[in-house]
């Protein structure tokens, strides 16, 4: 059970400091944190409501591909790719 605490609270402190830095991250990142963010927390319950511009079918679109990814996968690379770009906003 402490392993799937660690990775919750990894995951919860990723995206807390990312959220500092979202103006700075490339829109390509940014799409793929969310849609990591998404399955982490709704799997594969996809719901598209957002009216029919292009930003939210390019961020419905990046969701549906993690389809079959599990929650603590998502979380994973969520982490993984935070911690990418958290190194290359250090090293800036």
């Amino acid at each position: 059970m402490k392993i799937i605490k660690d990775l919750d609270q990894n995951f919860n402190d990723a995206f807390q400091k990312l959220s500092k830095l979202e103006k700075t991250i490339a829109p390509d990142l940014m799409l793929q944190l969310y849609a990591y963010h998404k399955q982490a927390n709704f799997g594969n319950n996809f719901s598209f409501n957002s009216g029919l511009d292009v930003r939210s079918g390019f961020k419905f679109n990046a969701w549906m591909q993690l389809k079959g990814m599990s929650s603590d996968e998502a979380k994973e690379k969520y982490i993984e790719l935070a911690n990418e770009i958290l190194k290359e906003n250090k090293d800036s």
